[in-house]
């Protein structure tokens, strides 16, 4: 089983857009990766996919919810504002399942150094989260996250 996390794809400029951040929509590059994605993470077999309710999160999981035939679930734990325990809860809780979250860069980081600090192994030269990046989280037979890989986004 993993939990792979997303961080959302490219989103138009945040001092180019009018209206409220949380209706920010994906750029066309960004539309772009969200569709390189769901081609990446397609042959996974996922059971839920999760997202913040801002736009541009959920823009960059329907491409992968269409191609399975799954629903888009939002969670306010995946939210920009959410506090990092709600979000770490709500990994916790999935562990069982097959899943891809999509949230937003200020949480990647307290959920990578949360599972750092639990001992859990991050495959990767760096820590990072560049947009439209995922974090596939293995989850052992005891429920535990076990090891953590990065896979850069899309070109």
């Amino acid at each position: 089983m993993s939990v792979h996390i997303v961080r959302h794809a490219k989103a138009g400029d945040r001092s180019d857009w009018d209206g409220p951040d949380e209706l920010r929509p994906l750029s066309r590059k960004g539309a772009g990766q969200a569709d390189a994605l769901a081609e990446l993470l397609a042959g996974a077999p996922l059971k839920r996919i999760l997202t913040s309710r801002y736009r541009r999160c959920v823009q960059t999981v329907e491409p992968l919810a269409e191609r399975l035939g799954l629903d888009v679930e939002t969670a306010p734990a995946l939210a920009e504002e959410a506090d990092v325990a709600a979000t770490w809860a709500l990994l916790e809780e999935l562990a069982g399942t097959e899943a891809v979250v999509c949230t937003h860069g200020n949480l990647v980081g307290p959920l990578l150094d949360r599972l750092h600090r639990r001992g859990v192994e991050l495959v990767t030269d760096r820590w990072t989260c560049k947009k439209a990046s995922t974090w596939t989280v293995e989850v052992g037979p005891d429920g535990d996250f076990t090891r953590a890989r990065y896979v850069p986004p899309p070109a």
